[in-house]
């Protein structure tokens, strides 16, 4: 190159060397490279962009664990990462090595890593050797910590024993990852497989029913405490001739076999195998000692918690009942599903209570805390309620009852701060005639799946929940299950599992109800299996796992009509707005809105909400009654027709006025004769009912005028 002359570009000069640039965005999840390293990478040689699950595919799994890990090392430290890797082709063999340089960036806004680098070919010397693990691991020290540091961590958050195994068998320690591992244990004086990878176990293998005097390597560790390393075949055969025809047919050269110790106990053995010989250099045998020890960590402790889960669970489903026959002309289905977390027990029941009027009751509820005091209270409670309810109470007494019960259970230990409450949902049903009356203390409201697929929140009155005031009143609330209705009970952690509240959690199980299309128990099962999540970032699993509440869940379906079809669809609501609560007009209105959800005509829907908030307003400004609301639609979509009554025990008609320009009231009678198809007052003895009637499509329909009026008020 002669003086003056222009310098060649970056990449040509690289791309002389034989060596690729490439660019890796954590947060985007893609890795660009130029033609070189394209070329390196077992690619077309051109520029392109890849995933990272492309890239991983070329790549030694064992390398691309080690790249992460010292990434997170120079970054922490502020240096170069440098690895060498292995490239594989599509049949897994490798067919060159490259090393990666690079200068990584974290970006805590991000949350990522951002990487700009070289890649360039590199000779491989023989695995398992000393040269051999320093061309692979770079810094073998530096890509230790860091693999113990993922390892540790990864092994600490396993839950279960199928967990710890799970994270054992995706552990690629750097530089000689074993392709095979195993852990035993111990079932009194015969050793046991706990798990394995990497291996397929035959069906007559003798390793479940060996004693531990065998002369095998695993139960000489458990008898002895001590480690035992064979670095080749012909030590193994020399040592243990007896076991190596059980070892043999795996095909491996080497292998490691450490005590599992926990608590000063030697509880099991794990097995390291590999396919190539290892040395089990003084390092080696370092990072497989401290991975055997926190192997050992979190077997013991995923062992406890299995063993305190069935415990829990086991008193906790034997205070729940059994169905039992059913109700007749009804389906009842109920699923509970204990917290993920903690003792796995709580305090969320639900009941089903035959009563002496030949009715029955439903009852839901959460007791506050998930602890085994939590527990203990919801057995007391829940025998209570059985006992009021067999006394043949109505639905607020036996609330009211329960509540001075449960107020002084939690009140009897007079130097204790853990006084406690519960939610609870008591319903008394009629299986001839589908009535619901029920009373609720501070639980979340019922739902109900119409015949037609529609899914509404039944708003219900209630009252504070049990134990925190004893002379707490909780009025009721009636409801009618048409033919094919499903109600549906539940606590709050099913609708919000998964970081929903109450809400967002509505909506999804709405989703849920409304696109089901099977009988109760699999709409159940859907349910419950509605708060499985993604898996977590460290250990395979749902959500589930993982849920801070507990679930109760009760669903009872009055059956449809002989044939199992339901004559007309209908969709009804019931509210009562009683004087001194002013504020359920709102939650009228929120009724009729569901009602209407799917209606075509949207000025018409507002129309009706309108005129709702006309009527019920009229009763409570101008009466000194309650109002009570009566919605139904009928009909098919399309041709449908809402009719709305509102009742009143007063005695005076309404009648048209004539209001001035200024005036701030009078016009709901007007708005209605504008606004409805139909619309009319009847007289009801010493009570009243206002109602209107709004078609779906602009004339009426085929049974228009049927319930009175014809297009004309009667007054």
């Amino acid at each position: 190159m002669r003086t003056g002359e222009p310098l060649p570009e970056v990449g040509a000069v690289l791309s002389a060397l034989a060596t690729g640039l490439w660019h890796w965005d954590t947060a985007a999840g893609v890795v660009s490279v130029d033609a070189e390293a394209a070329r390196l990478l077992g690619l077309p040689a051109e520029p392109t962009v890849l995933t990272e699950a492309q890239v991983r595919a070329r790549l030694h799994p064992a390398d691309w664990n080690e790249i992460t890990g010292v990434v997170r090392l120079a970054v922490a430290e502020g240096t170069l990462a440098e690895n060498r890797v292995r490239v594989m082709d599509e049949r897994s063999r490798v067919v060159r090595v490259v090393r990666s340089r690079s200068k990584p960036s974290f970006d805590p806004v991000r949350k990522a890593y951002e990487l700009i680098g070289t890649l360039q070919e590199v000779t491989e010397p023989s695995p398992g050797t000393p040269a051999g693990r320093s061309a692979v691991t770079g810094d073998w020290r530096r890509s230790r910590e860091a693999f113990l540091l993922d390892a540790g961590r990864a092994l600490a958050e396993a839950r279960s024993t199928e967990e710890v195994l799970r994270v054992a068998a995706g552990l690629s320690m750097p530089g000689f990852s074993p392709d095979g591992l195993a852990v035993f244990g111990m079932n009194g004086d015969r050793l046991t497989v706990i798990g394995h990878h990497g291996q397929q176990m035959p069906d007559d293998s003798p390793f479940p029913h060996m004693p531990l005097d065998t002369d095998y390597p695993a139960a000489e560790v458990v008898r002895t405490g001590r480690a035992v390393y064979l670095t080749s075949p012909e030590e193994y055969r020399s040592r243990y001739p007896i076991t190596w025809p059980l070892a043999e047919h795996f095909g491996r050269r080497s292998w490691a076999f450490l005590p599992l110790v926990s608590g000063g106990r030697t509880m099991g053995a794990w097995l390291a195998a590999f396919s190539y010989p290892v040395t089990f250099t003084p390092d080696e045998r370092s990072v497989l000692t401290t991975v055997a020890r926190m192997l050992a960590q979190a077997l013991s402790r995923a062992g406890a918690a299995e063993t305190q889960r069935e415990l829990t669970d086991g008193l906790q489903r034997t205070m729940l009942p059994m169905l039992g026959p059913g109700i007749p002309g009804m389906g009842v289905a109920a699923r509970y599903v204990p917290t993920g977390g903690g003792l796995q027990v709580g305090g969320d029941w639900y009941d089903v209570i035959p009563l002496p009027s030949g009715r029955f009751a439903l009852v839901i509820g959460d007791v506050q805390g998930h602890d085994v005091r939590a527990a203990g209270l919801m057995g007391q409670l829940r025998i209570a309620l059985r006992a009021y309810a067999s006394e043949g109470h109505r639905p607020d007494a036996v609330l009211a009852r329960a509540s001075r019960f449960f107020y002084g259970v939690t009140q009897a230990d007079a130097g204790s701060d853990d006084s406690r409450f519960a939610t609870c949902f008591y319903a008394e049903v009629d299986p001839v005639t589908g009535t619901v009356e029920s009373a609720r203390a501070g639980h979340v409201d019922p739902v109900v799946l119409m015949a037609d697929g529609t899914a509404l929140i039944r708003a219900t009155a209630g009252g504070l929940p049990l134990g925190i005031d004893p002379d707490s009143d909780y009025p009721t609330t009636r409801l009618a299950l048409e033919p094919g209705d499903t109600l549906m009970l539940c606590t709050d952690g099913l609708i919000e599992t998964g970081g929903h509240d109450l809400f967002t959690g509505w909506l999804r199980l709405r989703a849920i109800l409304e696109r089901h299309r099977g009988d109760l128990e699999a709409l159940a099962d859907a349910l419950v299996q509605a708060v499985h999540g993604p898996p977590s970032h460290h250990v395979p699993g749902p959500l589930a796992d993982r849920r801070e509440d507990d679930i109760a869940l009760l669903l009872l379906s009055r059956r449809s009509t002989e044939g199992g079809a339901v004559p007309v669809p209908v969709r009804r609501t019931m509210l009562t707005v009683a004087q001194a609560e002013p504020e359920r007009i709102a939650t009228a209105r929120r009724h009729l809105r569901d009602l209407l959800h799917d209606w075509t005509d949207e000025e018409q829907r507002d129309a009706a909400v309108l005129l709702l908030s006309e009527t019920l307003t009229n009763v409570l400004v101008h009466t000194d009654a309650d109002a009570l609301l009566v919605a139904e639609v009928t009909g098919e979509p399309g041709g449908r027709r809402i009719r709305v009554e509102v009742t009143d025990s007063g005695a005076d008609l309404p009648h048209r006025r004539s209001p001035g320009e200024m005036a701030s009231s009078g016009r709901g009678l007007l708005l209605i004769e504008l606004l409805a198809h139909e619309w009319g007052v009847a007289p009801r003895g010493g009570s009243k009912s206002i109602w209107f009637t709004i078609y779906e499509s602009a004339a009426p329909g085929p049974d228009a005028g049927a319930a009175g009026g014809g297009g004309a008020p009667s007054v």
